[in-house]
């Protein structure tokens, strides 16, 4: 079974949705017959590279909060990462265009270091203080802890070209599945899951996309949409 993951490095949610996820599946029966993929997916497409503020300031402006509010969105944000096992600065952090990140994962995927590599950049843009945008010395000193070679990755980095052509046709194809937002998770082209859920939700799209052959199916938990992010910014969760 193929598991498709939309996600994007600047979004929080699918920070903790993938950790949601991993939880699911290392209790899932059957997951050494699972694949598990990685799609791109930009909250904001078309950004400058030199395009940067602080993840507060552009909670701000994106939502009409107030700074207070803007950090205490980002306080709750914090100690649900905390909840997966996640290290979470909820102060300090900085917002850009991931574009290249995008480039350089499906550089990653073609040498079988894909999962290494988003790894290292969800946590060097959630919990580590050297920020990731705008600074391609920092994208290849994680590349390589990935176990990517050095000068490969610069060159990637150099060619604005290089592996575009790949990001956007996973945007044009969560498009084409009616995903508008992500983390977005597409089991066997069977089943749809959208946003962060809760661990057992994903228990529960495994077995019934691993069983039960039939078109793609959304699966939620019940209420409403978890928690994602979309092209209008990242839902804040409020005290």
């Amino acid at each position: 079974m193929r598991v498709e993951i939309w996600s994007d490095i600047a979004c929080p949610w699918c920070y903790v949705g993938k950790a949601r996820f991993e939880k699911a599946l290392r209790d899932f029966p059957y997951r050494d017959e699972v694949e598990v993929v990685h799609r791109s997916f930009e909250l904001d497409p078309g950004r400058a590279k030199d395009d940067i503020q602080p993840v507060i300031t552009m909670l701000t402006k994106k939502y009409g909060m107030s700074p207070a509010q803007a950090e205490a969105g980002e306080d709750n944000l914090g100690a649900q990462a905390a909840a997966e096992g996640l290290d979470y600065r909820t102060r300090g952090r900085d917002h850009g265009s991931t574009f290249d990140m995008h480039r350089l994962l499906h550089f990653a995927k073609e040498h079988g270091r894909q999962e290494q590599l988003l790894d290292l950049l969800y946590r060097a843009n959630f919990a580590e203080e050297r920020t990731v945008f705008n600074d391609d010395e920092r994208l290849v000193e994680l590349a390589t802890a990935a176990g990517l070679d050095a000068e490969a990755v610069r060159a990637v980095l150099a060619d604005p070209g290089a592996y575009a052509d790949e990001v956007r046709a996973d945007e044009r194809e969560a498009a084409q599945l009616g995903a508008n937002g992500v983390p977005f998770f597409v089991l066997d082209r069977r089943y749809g899951v959208s946003g962060a859920q809760p661990a057992e939700v994903f228990a529960q799209a495994l077995a019934q996309a691993y069983g039960e052959p039939a078109p793609l199916k959304a699966v939620g938990s019940g209420d409403a949409d978890a928690d994602a992010c979309g092209p209008d910014g990242c839902a804040v969760p409020q005290l």
